[in-house]
């Protein structure tokens, strides 16, 4: 096994930074499981715990845990809060400030450093130890002072969007002739105040908040994806069968699962750490999920140039001892060519960069759940979108209420209403707009004249969901409501002039022709349809039920554009992020949505023509087209992930259950306030206002972020690579070391301190008009050019030292490190200024006022300290006037050359990646 690999496997834990973590992080030391099954990762204590609670009857069950089918009181429940805690994985707890000091230190350069620390201090190297140390510490305290405040930025925003779940709390109202009466009433309260014993209900685009005993169930589908990776839904019963398998229980709904469809009522029985999900936190330490191009670079680039220093420093250890022959000097002089060559600013330049994004994103009102999104947002090269709530207003407004034949019809908004009202689901803002028209609640009277007997909740096969009263003739009626070619297939008549006719193709062709003429005005069209049976009569409750109905009519509804829609769609094709719809709507509105906000079409495909293309077939579309309608939530997920598999960095914005998925798969999810639970969840990113501008503002400091990122690697490996380079020229003919371990260590103090203000520097526009991510090849060639660019201008000091001023004898040693001292330091920090623009520095485009101060002043301490009281410390001496003049010059060529080559390189390659 090569050294390399054998030092990379002793880092490999190390390699977790807090911008690689990405959901469920223990916070003992991290451990990799790659190939443990999260369903076998649970004591068997507790798959017994969870197997007798299946199995306990209702009234064993709720005193088991001291609760009530009314639910707890509040008294109670704060009780019961004191003794448990909040419902908090042990991830979600905010850390200490000193576990994020740790989590700030460790990281494989700063180990390297320790571990160089340690030697210095073993060969009673103390100085060089104690830089070593100071290094390390602006390195950890600066990243830690940075993540710490893009944290708090984002817990001030959090606590503006809270998930909630809906609880039955117990009344106790005393009587007027004593007793007590018990009654209950359902709030809305934070999922981390639940309690067990909690009665909690359940609905469609819920998460589950805990571990959960279900009480009561309609048609409930839950997604257990994210513990069993299983996409199917499963449905969920009040019993069970006896199982092996705690994913089989029927009855137990698992807390970060959710809601597909249907209703239910359950007893909360597990909370937070004490939960299933709480079990797996303390084994695990780093999510399943893939990593973002963003970590993979990283990663990369982190371990190319820890490669770079375990085989170069061996080589100059060698080299200086065969020529000096003396090897405890050449060791630590290796040691501190070592310290040079570790970029252990990466870290810090990472976080701060990532950091600072994130608090100019919090100012807009913007919470972003994981740092390494910013740069995933100015990465994105396609934004798929959905067109609800995302594109438009999510304002619905009931605008027309028809006959089967477009004549307006108040029967038809009545039997909307009385659906609406009557369905515990998941109520959309289409039940919101129909449940606005206070004069038929008047009119119906909905709770008095007509009791519901059951429900058939909605799901996104059926697209349609029904309800089922009885009313004053004590007749059961199915009231039925949905997507219009799926309510088509279940009618068989149509109700015309007060009499019911049947169905005919005819009729069908012609309802399809006027409901494609609402769909052109940007109508979407609810059909409603009914079905009378008697009351006496046995009828199943369930989807089966649904078939030879009467359609009625439809409820249309205006879902008019953002206003800030346009410009967003605007800037993102001027900024060349392609913008791709994937909708659940028809194409006909989809169409009128896309011209009302300026996107052109390239051709529409639609969810039913999918399912025939296999994924090659698929991705050819995929690349071309730009709308995709009537889509199903497994086939906007499967579009991400085939655009992601094409290279493509991939966005996804929504706000619906049926965005979950998507949003989960994409490099960056973006989510609003207003959305689902379960779609806030799966989001990287959640805007708190409704503006699409916020998408721009997003895309430029993601990418502003990534530009300041690349000028450090940039400065690093050809920095890195000249010196390298040098050292190894002048080791082979100087009689003595070039520059004193001290000296050496000095210099990349002075140096990293310059470096601190590169994640505040200003970013050229035009780095900012097209997606910028990783490209090693053009940061290795990058390295070859410009790293022995300034290896040339180094030698050329050195001619002058020893030419101009004789200083290549031991007697003259100190002068020769001193001028070669002051002329690395100058270089080394001016060629940020010098790569960081294609323009002329200085004139055409200048650096931050940060940045600014910070190099100069590093560059005035290293002329300063060879004349300073530490000058004998150092071993330096003062440095003539004369070569303060040939410094001079030999810079400006330094200067210009480099402007010459970028403008070379410019032509060649391009500058702006």
């Amino acid at each position: 096994m090569s050294a390399i690999e054998a030092i990379k496997r002793l880092f490999i834990h190390l390699l977790s930074n807090k911008y690689l973590e990405r959901h469920f992080v223990h916070l003992g030391i991290l451990e990799i499981f790659r190939s443990t099954p999260l369903k076998n990762d649970i004591s068997k204590n507790y798959k017994e715990h969870l197997t007798n609670i299946a199995f306990l009857d209702t009234s064993m069950l709720l005193e088991s845990f001291h609760s009530n089918i009314n639910g707890l009181t509040e008294e109670e429940a704060d009780e019961l809060r004191d003794e448990v805690g909040l419902n908090k994985l042990a991830c979600d707890l905010q850390s200490t400030s000193w576990r994020q000091l740790w989590e700030c230190y460790r990281n494989p350069f700063n180990l390297l450093l320790s571990v160089l620390a340690f030697i210095s201090y073993f060969t009673d190297d103390i100085p060089g130890m104690i830089v070593i140390v100071s290094m390390i510490g602006l390195s950890t305290f600066i990243r830690f002072i940075q993540e710490r405040k893009s944290s708090q930025a984002a817990e001030k925003l959090k606590a503006m969007v809270k998930t909630t779940a809906t609880v039955i709390r117990r009344l106790i109202a005393p009587q007027t002739e004593g007793g007590n009466t018990l009654s209950q009433h359902k709030i809305e309260i934070n999922v981390d105040h639940l309690v067990p014993g909690d009665i909690i209900h359940l609905s469609s685009g819920d998460m589950i908040p805990a571990d959960t005993r279900l009480l009561s169930c309609k048609d409930l589908f839950i997604n257990q994806s994210t513990m069993t990776g299983e996409a199917m839904p499963v449905e969920k019963f009040t019993t069970t069968k006896p199982t092996d398998s705690i994913f089989d229980l029927e009855n137990i709904c698992y807390m970060g699962t959710n809601v597909i469809s249907g209703t239910a009522i359950g007893i909360v029985i597990a909370t937070g750490r004490q939960s299933y999900l709480g079990e797996l936190t303390k084994r695990m330490t780093e999510s399943k999920k893939i990593q973002t191009n963003f970590q993979t670079g990283v990663n990369k680039i982190s371990w190319t140039l820890i490669q770079f220093t375990i085989l170069m420093v061996p080589i100059i250890f060698a080299i200086n001892g065969l020529t000096k022959h003396d090897w405890l000097e050449a060791f630590l002089f290796a040691v501190s060519i070592a310290v040079g060559l570790t970029p252990e600013m990466l870290p810090m330049i990472v976080t701060a960069t990532l950091a600072r994004g994130a608090v100019e994103m919090s100012r807009q009102k913007v919470i972003v759940k994981h740092l390494d999104a910013i740069q995933s947002f100015g990465a994105m090269t396609v934004l798929c979108t959905d067109k609800t709530g995302t594109l438009t207003q999510n304002k619905i407004f009931l605008e027309r209420h028809t006959d089967a034949w477009g004549e307006e019809s108040n029967l038809v908004l009545e039997y909307a209403y009385l659906n609406s009202f009557h369905q515990t689901g998941l109520k959309n803002l289409l039940d919101v707009a129909v449940l606005e028209h206070m004069d038929v609640h008047q009119k119906l009277k909905p709770s008095i004249n007509y009791e519901k007997i059951d429900e058939i909740p909605f799901d996104f096969v059926r697209r349609r969901m029904s309800v089922i009263v009885n009313d004053q003739q004590n007749n059961h009626l199915l009231i039925c409501k949905g997507a219009l070619e799926e309510m088509l297939a279940i009618c068989s008549h149509v109700f015309d002039n007060n009499k019911s006719v049947k169905l005919t193709p005819r009729i069908k062709n012609e309802i399809l022709s006027i409901t494609n003429d609402l769909n052109k005005e940007g109508l979407r069209i609810v059909a409603v349809a009914r079905k009378f049976f008697e009351a006496t009569k046995e009828f199943e409750h369930t989807t089966h039920a649904e078939h030879d109905l009467e359609l009625l009519g439809y409820v249309a509804f205006l879902d008019p554009p953002k206003e800030s829609a346009a410009p967003a769609i605007k800037f993102l094709k001027e900024h060349g992020v392609d913008i791709k719809i994937l909708t659940g709507d028809n194409e006909l509105v989809t169409r009128k949505i896309c011209k009302d906000v300026g996107l052109s079409l390239h051709g529409i495909l639609l969810g039913s023509e999918i399912d025939d293309l296999d994924d090659q077939a698929l991705a050819v579309q995929a690349k071309s087209l730009n709308v995709f309608a009537k889509l199903s939530p497994l086939q906007k997920e499967r579009i991400v992930r085939i655009l992601k598999e094409n290279g493509d960095v991939v966005g996804f914005m929504g706000d619906g259950i049926n965005d979950a998925n998507a949003l989960e798969t994409a490099d960056i999810g973006i989510s609003v306030d207003s959305a689902v639970d379960i779609a806030k969840e799966s989001a990287n990113i959640i805007m708190l206002e409704k503006n699409l501008m916020i998408l721009a503002t997003g895309i430029i400091e993601g990418r502003r972020t990534f530009a300041n990122l690349l000028k450090y690697l940039k400065m690093a490996v050809s920095s890195n690579f000249g010196n390298v380079f040098t050292i190894l020229i002048t080791s082979l003919f100087l009689p003595f070391l070039p520059l004193m371990p001290l000296q050496i260590l000095i210099q990349n103090l002075l140096y990293d301190t310059s470096q601190i203000a590169i994640p505040f520097d200003n970013v050229d526009k035009e780095a900012l008009t097209k997606p910028l991510d990783w490209n090693t090849p053009d940061l290795l060639r990058f390295m070859l050019v410009f790293g022995p660019l300034s290896s040339l201008f180094d030698i050329l000091t050195i001619a002058v030292l020893i030419g101009i001023f004789h200083a290549n004898t031991i007697a003259h040693q100190s002068l020769f490190q001193s001028g070669f001292f002051v002329e690395g330091i100058v270089t080394q920090t001016l060629i940020v200024h010098l790569i960081r623009t294609r323009k002329i520095s200085f004139i055409e485009s200048c650096a931050s006022m940060p940045l600014l101060l910070a190099t100069f002043a590093i560059i005035a301490i290293g002329i300063y300290l060879p004349y300073s009281h530490f000058a004998h410390v150092l071993d330096f001496t003062h440095i003539p006037l004369q070569f303060h003049i040939w410094l001079t010059f030999i810079i400006a060529g330094y200067v210009v050359t480099v402007q010459i080559a970028k403008g070379i390189y410019q032509k060649r390659f391009g500058w702006y990646h």
